[in-house]
């Protein structure tokens, strides 16, 4: 019963799988493994397990939107016990669950609902067969067992390692009847013995779990009498969505997201580079700059669209690690450079003065400071599980970037108004207005990171829920680096529409 009244804990525990192969061994911690799904025709999840596994195991797959129904209240008058989610002997006498049910998940289902109208397949799996060398020929039919206190024949570390053993009575008879032949995803109504890799089909887009607890067993021989047979499994659970490849379902967005900006930034290239090339003879310092960023750009979103085309083709790896380094470097670069180009325009070089002096080299040391934080950061939100990841752990990620960032951002206004402030002293109405309206885009870029800040903040002040991931699977990646890099694109393509070349740009 321990391991059964400890099942929440493994609940809090869900992280999002980082690839659809995901390895599950008997030694696990935690006996659950859940990713969200794109539900299709040819959408399922395989569970596999190798030739040296042994004994039995409880297993369920599940949608999320029906855990209100895996286990059973244990107590009505006091809310600090969990649920009993396994059907133990224990269970079994305290009415949690019938004699059909031994050792397997406990079902909870309101009356007039069966388990075909959930999304729940349920067996007690077993390895070996009746009479198979990979299977125990001398385990009793004894009922199951709950690892009673003071048992002689148990040493104290096998107490402390085996919490809670189940026994399952031996099964002689190979599972092929299901509740319904109908069903999407019937569940066998005996002891279901592994043979081939066990498939669940997925038509309906979700989060989807798959649990399994091994069930121990009482050895009747002579020699060993009461010492307890404990299984062994290793094994691999296969996630196939409607996509082909290894990328987690919430990551796979970003396959489409960044082909996407890839053509818009080529064409706002290309558009630029003729500007350029009509008037080639008018271009300002400025514009030489924002030439060189566009290019950049486009070499930054060609690289974010390779980076996880590689991961959905091969999954990580060595490569994928260098790979990712070479990402957020060009992302982190791409950042301190943009806010370094908009402080020194800020200032008015090349328009207002001629030079910054001094002050160009603390420009350049905090564009550095940014360059190395967004590095960090970008490395941080791909590498680190948030589910199980301290704050404080992510709060070091965020904070430093959040100060150069902030840095940046009071800087490059009060500078913009210092420089507003002299060109209206001096009546340069175009420049003027130029700078106004640079000055409007950045207060409203503002405006939007505080309103997506709060929004995150309350998103993310949730991350220890329970059901956390079920709910954000979908929309994670566009809260975590969608939203910034579409405001990016917004905010550069409209400064580029002020500063873009034309015949009057000396004037």
């Amino acid at each position: 019963m321990a391991l059964a009244r400890c099942f929440p804990w493994l609940l809090l525990g869900l992280a999002s799988v980082a690839a659809y192969e995901v390895p599950i061994h008997d030694t696990d911690y935690s006996r659950q493994v859940c990713t969200g799904m794109w539900g299709g025709q040819n959408a399922h999840i395989n569970v596999s397990f190798d030739s040296t596994s042994q004994g039995q195991l409880a297993m369920v797959v599940y949608e999320w939107g029906d855990m209100e129904y895996l286990g059973k209240v244990t107590s009505m008058t006091d809310d600090s016990l969990p649920k009993t989610y396994v059907c133990t002997s224990d269970a079994l006498r305290n009415s949690f669950c019938d004699s059909s049910q031994l050792g397997r998940f406990i079902l909870d289902l309101p009356e007039g609902k069966s388990i075909n109208d959930t999304s729940f397949w349920s067996a007690r799996v077993g390895f070996g067969g009746s009479g198979s060398s990979s299977t125990p020929s001398d385990v009793s039919t004894s009922d199951l067992w709950d690892n009673p206190e003071g048992n002689p024949n148990i040493t104290e570390d096998e107490n402390a390692k085996y919490t809670t053993p189940w026994l399952l009575p031996r099964a002689n008879i190979r599972e092929s009847v299901h509740d319904r032949r109908d069903a999407l995803n019937p569940s066998p109504t005996r002891i279901l013995w592994y043979q081939n890799p066990i498939q669940y089909q997925v038509r309906k887009t979700g989060y989807y779990c798959v649990a399994m607890v091994p069930v121990t067993v009482l050895s009747s021989s002579e020699d060993n009498t009461n010492v307890p047979y404990h299984p062994t499994y290793n094994g691999l659970v296969f996630f196939q969505n409607t996509f082909n490849g290894k990328l987690p379902a919430t990551d796979y967005p970003k396959v489409n997201f960044y082909l996407a900006m890839f053509l818009v930034y080529t064409i706002l290239a290309g558009a630029w580079g003729w500007l350029c090339y009509t008037h080639v003879h008018d271009l300002l310092p400025i514009q030489y700059y924002l030439s060189g960023l566009v290019g950049f750009l486009v070499v930054e979103m060609l690289a974010n669209l390779a980076y996880y085309r590689y991961l959905n083709a091969h999954g990580r790896g060595a490569a994928s690690t260098v790979f990712l380094f070479v990402v957020a470097i060009l992302d982190a670069g791409r950042n301190a450079l943009s806010f370094f180009m908009l402080l020194v325009v800020s200032q008015g070089l090349s328009v207002v003065r001629e030079s910054l002096g001094r002050t160009m080299l603390k420009c350049q040391l905090l564009a550095g400071a940014h360059f190395i934080f967004g590095v960090l950061y970008a490395v941080g939100i791909v590498e680190l599980e948030l589910e199980s990841t301290s704050a404080l752990v992510l709060l070091l990620f965020v904070i430093p970037l959040a100060f150069t960032l902030s840095g940046f951002l009071v800087w490059i206004l009060y500078s913009l108004n210092h420089t507003i402030a002299q060109l209206k002293a001096r009546k340069q109405r175009y420049k003027l207005s130029m700078f106004q309206k640079l000055y409007y885009i950045l207060m409203a870029t503002v405006l939007v990171i505080m309103i997506f800040f709060v929004v995150s903040s309350f998103t993310f002040s949730e991350r220890l829920a329970e059901d956390y991931a079920a709910k954000t699977w979908k929309v994670r990646w566009w809260l975590l680096d969608g939203w910034l890099a579409l405001l990016y694109l917004v905010v550069f393509a409209s400064i580029c529409y002020l500063w873009a070349p034309s015949a009057n740009n000396r004037r």
